[in-house]
């Protein structure tokens, strides 16, 4: 699938400026819609000027947003061609899950799809094996964030998936810098943006994959979105959006209800905000 040409102007805008997110916000015009999530950030991504925000740095879970962490980490590592068998052992988690077949032979990028596409915990755990098991997938995706400056970030399992003791945290922050850094992986922008793919079905043939990022259909100019849920961290979500040459990314984290509807109602108001750099 070949990148877009809107895409191709939202990745060469982040590799101008992919430093990490100031803390300082941008003084808007009117007041920012607010809505169900506790805590969120809404941010410029080529001047990385932070223009609202609610408990940016609150320490939350993020549930399946996490993933794209996961996801470039993977990328770093490994060719999108790497191909390996599934096992038993990479089913055994609780789902949302693509379905893997045990010794069905999967490439890196199917797997990607797999955990972008439809959050295919399966896959993440697959995916973390390819990075050389669990312990050593969580510090590589810890590792990254850090990297990135997503320095509250604490990975506990490859896919999001929490419970007592081994809690990922971040911060909506965070999310932001990881997201904003995601569009440096062209890989990760097709796999965004992407309505279908194919899948193998473990039987000699293939699946449709279909997207579960509603803003793809919903909101033009949508170019990459996430979505999120365990009990620990209520509804997550988190984005990028385009429009008129200039890109936002959205996070929203602890939520309930409609966040596709908070997530419009913020991408709507900072795209009408005007465009300007922090010193």
């Amino acid at each position: 699938m070949r990148i877009r040409r809107a895409t191709v102007a939202v990745l060469l805008s982040v590799l101008l400026v992919i430093a990490g997110l100031p803390t300082a916000s941008a003084v808007p015009t009117a007041v920012p819609p607010d809505g169900p999530a506790r805590a969120w950030v809404l941010a410029d991504i080529a001047s990385g000027a932070i223009l609202a925000s609610k408990d940016p740095t609150g320490r939350y879970a993020p549930a399946s947003t996490i993933k794209t962490l996961l996801a470039m980490t993977v990328l770093d590592n490994l060719r999108p061609e790497t191909a390996v068998r599934a096992t038993a052992a990479h089913t055994k988690v609780e789902c949302s899950c693509v379905g893997l077949v045990p010794g069905q032979v999967y490439t890196a990028r199917q797997l990607l799809d797999a955990l972008l596409m439809v959050s295919g915990n399966d896959a993440a755990n697959l995916l973390g094996d390819m990075l050389g098991g669990y312990r050593a997938a969580i510090t590589r995706m810890t590792n990254k964030a850090a990297s990135l400056g997503a320095t509250s970030t604490r990975v506990m399992s490859p896919s999001g998936l929490d419970g007592p003791g081994w809690e990922t945290v971040t911060t909506p922050r965070d999310l932001a810098i990881i997201y904003r850094a995601a569009m440096k992986y062209p890989v990760l922008i097709q796999i965004f943006q992407q309505r279908e793919a194919s899948f193998p079905n473990g039987k000699g043939g293939a699946k449709t994959l279909h997207a579960q990022n509603e803003l793809l259909a919903r909101y033009p100019g949508d170019v990459a979105g996430k979505t999120g849920f365990t009990n620990l961290a209520g509804k997550t979500y988190a984005g990028v959006a385009q429009r008129n040459g200039r890109a936002l990314v959205v996070v929203l984290m602890k939520g309930s209800g409609d966040l596709y509807g908070q997530a419009i109602g913020l991408l709507d108001w900072g795209f009408a905000q005007a465009s300007g750099t922090l010193g």
